[in-house]
């Protein structure tokens, strides 16, 4: 089962949200479909994306993936870590794994976003 305070997207991004901050990254799901990631491409703080435009990207030794923000908002941190330890996403993708945190424009975006049990049924239906 997936962390049940987290939502998901089905394109495999997870969401914590705190206040009007959310943290991003990939699921368990993802880092096994991709396998080692090699290279992770990160935005600049202070850009703003809509929810579901793509904000960065991924590489694996499989593959390169593209990274859809699940709430719209604006780049307040992102976790350098990353550039030189890009394998923190598979090691430990819902914690030292994370990607980005925004400033959230819209909390009720978070309302169109799967839940931990409807993330497990969509992926037992794939």
């Amino acid at each position: 089962m997936y962390p049940v305070e987290l939502r998901y997207t089905q394109e495999h991004e997870w969401v914590l949200v705190e206040g009007d901050i959310a943290t991003i990254g990939i699921t368990a799901h993802a880092n096994e479909e991709l396998g080692e990631i090699v290279f992770v491409e990160l935005p600049d703080t202070g850009y703003t994306f809509e929810q579901m435009e793509e904000f960065g990207s991924v590489e694996s030794v499989k593959t390169v993936s593209s990274l859809y923000l699940p709430v719209s908002g604006e780049v307040v941190e992102v976790n350098n870590e990353l550039v030189d330890n890009p394998g923190q996403i598979n090691e430990s993708p819902y914690n030292n794994g994370w990607i980005i945190k925004v400033k959230m424009v819209d909390q009720k975006e978070v309302d169109d976003l799967l839940t931990s049990e409807e993330y497990q049924q969509y992926l037992d239906n794939l």
